[in-house]
């Protein structure tokens, strides 16, 4: 029998505190949230594995080094309203709630949004609302953001998003071009947006994002 909360300790050893995350808040959360409650139960026994591990068919939980430094990249503050993209069952929105005064994740599959809403209500995380819809139309109505987090891999950043963020904030997401995933951070300022890029990483490609517009690339 798997001692998930062993698990839990010697994935932030192994693989968060190795990997450049700092921020001790990332860490305690991480540290926290029992990621193997937000998994398929046929796939609890691997949800401290460092790889990605599908939690519906075709989606998967990034990689969790992966997500830790694309969270630090965001520099989340404690008062931060901040916009979950493809939450699933709500792992990274607990985590993120951890970080910020408010989240609001959108799910596009109706049921995993409704089992994501009980999970995190069972957690005991109040400063959240799941809310079904495309995952790159965002939620406008609800924002602007200081920070946007996108759970997988885009070839780009749908216009539509970029304009959901408040003047000065920041949208995370991995960009896959010629082949190659790279963890990316772009900041509003005005009507112009900047990016940079943070580190070279791999995730699964998130659907709904294929048919979006051309949007912001370099």
């Amino acid at each position: 029998m798997i001692d998930h909360a062993i698990a839990r300790q010697n994935m932030v050893e192994s693989q968060i505190r190795p990997n450049s995350v700092t921020d001790r808040r990332i860490i305690n959360a991480m540290a926290d949230v029992p990621r193997e409650l937000f998994l398929p139960t046929e796939n609890r026994p691997i949800a401290y594995m460092d790889e990605e591990v599908e939690f519906a068919p075709g989606r998967y939980l990034m990689e969790p080094r992966v997500f830790a430094r694309m969270v630090q990249l965001a520099d989340i503050s404690d008062g931060d309203l901040v916009l979950d993209i493809g939450c699933g069952y709500g792992y990274s929105t607990s985590i993120l709630a951890r970080l910020a005064g408010t989240v609001v994740a959108v799910e596009d599959d109706e049921s995993l949004a409704n089992e994501a809403s009980e999970l995190l209500a069972a957690q005991g995380v109040d400063n959240v609302a799941v809310i079904a819809g495309p995952l790159n139309a965002g939620l406008a109505g609800e924002g602007p953001y200081d920070v946007i987090v996108i759970n997988g891999e885009v070839s780009a950043v749908p216009m539509a998003l970029l304009g959901q963020l408040k003047d000065g904030g920041r949208l995370v997401a991995v960009i896959a071009s010629r082949g190659i995933g790279r963890a990316s951070v772009y900041q509003r300022s005005g009507d112009t947006f900047s990016d940079r890029i943070g580190f070279d990483a791999a995730a699964a490609g998130l659907p709904g994002f294929e048919a979006a517009d051309p949007g912001f690339v370099f």
